[in-house]
C-alpha cells in the first residue's frame, strides 16, 4: 500500500490533529489519548469510521522536537511504517524547518508520583517530578537472544541522535502466529528487528523467508533475522523508550517529569496518558 503522511502548519492551541484526506467529508481525529480505539500491535486513533494507526514513530518526532501544533494530512489508515523507526520524520522535520508561535507552552509540570501497573503482564509505569521531560524504560521478554534492557533520555535534546534510529522489532514466534491468523503477508525485514530464539523447522524457516523477502537461514541457527546490523546493542530497549514518548504526546501538552517504564507496552502507556489527561 502506497500511503503518504503530510504534516501541515496549524495555528496555536490547535495540538496534533490527523484528517483521513482519503475519506468523503475528509474526517479530521484529535490525536488525543482517548480517541485511542487499539493498541494490539501499535496505537490506533479512531472516530467513526476514520481510523489510523502506526501513528506513535511520527508523534514521537513532533513531540521531540517541542512541535505543539500540526495538522496530519494522512490518505490511507495508517502512517507508513517506513525503516520502522522515527528517523525519517526527524529528517523530514529538519527540511521543512520549524516556526515559533506567540503563545506559551501549556506545560503539565508533575508535582507529585503518578503510577499506574498491570498485575498481568508485570507492567508498570510512574512519573516522578523533574525540572525537565526524562525517560527510562527496562525490557524484559524473558528471552536468552534479547536479556533484560533499559535504556535512558535524560535530555530531550538527544532523542535524534541517540533514539530516532531505534526500530521495532518482532519475535519469529509472533510473525507465525500472525501469519497464521492471516494478520501479516510478509514484507521486507528493512522495517524491523526480527529475533530468533526458540528453534522452529527448517520447513517453516524457508517460508518465512520468503514471505518476508530474508535470505536463507539456518533453522538451527539462533540470532537476528534482518538485512540491517542493529544500531545498538539496546535498540529494542531504545525503540520502546520512542514508543513511550509517542504515546504520551497524545497528552496533549509537553510534560516536565521523570517517566519510570518497566516492560511498557502501547496498552499501559495509553492507560497512562489517559491518567495524566485525567
Amino acid at each position: 500500500m502506497d500511503l503518504t503522511v503530510t504534516f501541515c502548519p496549524a495555528p496555536e492551541n490547535h495540538g496534533y490533529k490527523i484528517r483521513r484526506v482519503d475519506m468523503e467529508g475528509q474526517p479530521t481525529i484529535d490525536a488525543v489519548a482517548e480517541n485511542v480505539i487499539e493498541t494490539t500491535r501499535g496505537t490506533v486513533l479512531g472516530i467513526g469510521d476514520a481510523r489510523c494507526s502506526t501513528i506513535e514513530h511520527g508523534l514521537s518526532a513532533l513531540y521531540a522536537f517541542g512541535i505543539d501544533n500540526v495538522l496530519i494530512q494522512v490518505d490511507g489508515p495508517e502512517f507508513p511504517i517506513l525503516d520502522g523507526s522515527a528517523a525519517p520524520y526527524v529528517q523530514k522535520i529538519h527540511e521543512a524547518g520549524i516556526s515559533e508561535q506567540n503563545a506559551d507552552k501549556n506545560w503539565l509540570i508533575i508535582t507529585e508520583p503518578v503510577e499506574i501497573m498491570d498485575d498481568s503482564t508485570g507492567s508498570h509505569i510512574t512519573i516522578l517530578p523533574a525540572d525537565d521531560f526524562a525517560v527510562s524504560v527496562t525490557i524484559d521478554f524473558n528471552s536468552k537472544m534479547m536479556p533484560i534492557q533499559t535504556a535512558t533520555l535524560r535530555d530531550i535534546n538527544d532523542f535524534e541522535k541517540e533514539f530516532s534510529a531505534a526500530r521495532t522489532f518482532v519475535f519469529v514466534r509472533e510473525i507465525e502466529q500472525l501469519l497464521a491468523l492471516g494478520l501479516i503477508k510478509g514484507g521486507d525485514l528493512d522495517n524491523a528487528i526480527v529475533i530468533y530464539e526458540r528453534q522452529t523447522t527448517q520447513e517453516s524457516m524457508d517460508k518465512l523467508c520468503q514471505l518476508t523477502k530474508a535470505e536463507w537461514h539456518d533453522a538451527t541457527k539462533l540470532g537476528y533475522i534482518q538485512h540491517k546490523p542493529l544500531v545498538w546493542d539496546n535498540e529494542p530497549a531504545r525503540h520502546k523508550l520512542l514508543d513511550i514518548i509517542g504515546d504520551i504526546a497524545l497528552v496533549g501538552r509537553p510534560i516536565k517529569g521523570h517517566i519510570v517504564a518497566t516492560k511498557p507496552g502501547h496498552t499501559i502507556n495509553n492507560r497512562f496518558a489517559r491518567l495524566l489527561r485525567g
